[in-house]
């Protein structure tokens, strides 16, 4: 079992790796659609340390599987920015990092906590379509066996899970309520964000386009870069792009440059 420190927002964030006694900010990641939090465990061992790194773990999973799943984007952020704010953890500057789901997420509490006075230092939107290229279209995906099939299509790394039944029955209400929340996700109006956003995505992504990618440059008046990794969807599972990516986060969230 990986072990965490429970943080005070306890049931939605965990920190896997300690920082330093006095970190410069505090980075969350959000796992994509089906994912939890562990996903990121290596990642944030990487970050650690003048970064105070916590991973989000959404209801309804793991250690929270007895809670209801949220199967909504807004929603999940509207919860997610509470949290932050009731437990007093936007102290430091607070950076997002989103794997496909997550960087939605990311994007929704970035602006819910500008909103509030507390404005992110950075968006990081890895393997996801910018929001202004999803269209809030009715959920396609309607039997478990496409649900499974789009998976597999894209890499999951949970795909083979699926192929025991007793896994089935734990991951497919999950997988059904979150690919329902992307599939539902429509962006609203509001004022563009004021910070840096870097895009990631993989160069074979049958699903973020080159163009879906650039495409998050509209969501702020701030700067914005775009990083292409080779793979596919999930080209973050392999360690040698975290390592790169982890590299790429620090560079810009504490102005070192990176390792070459």
């Amino acid at each position: 079992m990986t072990a965490f420190v429970r943080t005070p927002a306890g049931t939605w964030l965990r920190r896997y790796h300690a920082s330093s006694d006095d970190p410069t900010c505090r980075l969350l990641l959000l796992p994509h659609a089906g994912g939890s939090a562990s996903y990121f465990f290596g990642f944030a061992q990487l970050l650690a340390g003048d970064i105070d790194v916590l991973t989000v773990q959404y209801p309804g999973r793991m250690e929270r599987h007895a809670e209801p799943l949220v199967g909504d984007i807004e929603e999940l952020a509207r919860q997610l920015t509470t949290a932050l704010v009731e437990h007093e953890l936007t102290d430091l500057p607070l950076a997002f990092f989103g794997h496909s789901m997550g960087s939605l997420v990311g994007y929704e509490t970035a602006s819910l906590l500008a909103g509030k006075a507390h404005p992110a230092r950075h968006l990081f939107a890895s393997s996801c379509r910018a929001p202004s290229t999803l269209h809030g279209t009715a959920a396609v995906r309607t039997t478990d066996d496409t649900i499974i099939a789009d998976l597999k299509s894209l890499g999951g790394t949970d795909a083979a899970l699926l192929d025991d039944p007793g896994m089935r029955e734990l991951l497919l209400p999950i997988l059904r309520s979150d690919s329902r929340a992307v599939e539902l996700y429509r962006e609203r109006p509001r004022t563009p964000l004021r910070l840096p956003v870097t895009a990631i995505h993989g160069t074979d992504d049958h699903w973020v386009d080159l163009p879906a990618a650039q495409a998050w440059a509209e969501v702020t008046t701030g700067s914005f870069e775009l990083h292409r990794m080779p793979g596919g969807h999930f080209y973050f599972s392999d360690p040698g792009h975290q390592a790169h990516i982890a590299d790429l986060v620090r560079s810009r969230l504490l102005d070192v440059r990176p390792t070459t």
